[in-house]
């Protein structure tokens, strides 16, 4: 099963989070996510969050250096505190 995933600065941009949280919201196992300067942006924010809240195991994330700001941390705090291992 897949416990780390470090995909910084790879140009993931909107779009690519969208693509990105089909596939995290199946990886239960997963631990350690760097998501770093990829450009994901609020709207990219947004997508990940359904996602995210479905990896209970995830202990450490990093989406530093994306544009996130205050909207798109918003979207992420509603369902990060789902993941009790943070």
């Amino acid at each position: 099963a897949l416990t780390h995933l470090d995909l910084s600065r790879n140009r993931i941009l909107a779009d690519g989070a969208g693509r990105l949280a089909r596939v995290l919201s199946e990886c239960k196992a997963l631990a350690y996510l760097v998501l770093k300067g990829n450009r994901i942006l609020a709207e990219g924010a947004g997508r990940l969050a359904g996602a995210l809240g479905e990896c209970k195991a995830l202990a450490h994330l990093d989406l530093s250096c994306n544009g996130i700001r205050d909207d798109g941390a918003g979207r992420l705090a509603g369902v990060l505190g789902e993941c009790k291992a943070l």
